[in-house]
């Protein structure tokens, strides 16, 4: 099964995710601020990264995703995040913007979130 890194400053949202992951095999590192996870995601190449957008900062998500991509990093990455409800501003490779696979909106049911990390990884395989 795939390395799995999760990083989100709400420890609920991680713990729910690693069981969800868990259950499904993969291996879980965990990261709870932006410092953390960076340094996670250069020492332990994970096969996809689930990061939050605001954490420390309203946009630590979305700058470690450009920078970790200006690094060269190649996994999916899958944005969970709640502020689509309120912009309504759609994430994803189709914006541009925000240099990620995929965005899920929180609260994720379970189902959903195993489905896409099935997929994002499927997508890695290609």
């Amino acid at each position: 099964m795939a390395k799995v890194l999760l990083i989100d400053d709400d420890p609920d949202i991680v713990e729910a995710c690693r069981l969800v992951l868990e259950q499904e095999g993969h291996e879980v590192l965990c990261a709870y601020n932006r410092r953390d996870g960076l340094a996670l995601a250069r020492a332990e190449s994970p096969d996809l990264l689930v990061l939050d957008v605001m954490m420390e900062e309203p946009d630590d998500g979305i700058d470690m995703a450009r920078e970790l991509r200006r690094e060269g990093f190649q996994a999916p990455i899958l944005l969970l995040t709640s502020l689509g409800k309120v912009t309504g501003y759609r994430f994803g490779k189709e914006g541009g913007l925000v240099p990620v696979d995929d965005y899920q909106e929180k609260p994720i049911e379970p189902e959903a979130f195993v489905a896409k990390v099935a997929e994002l990884l499927q997508q890695k395989e290609r």
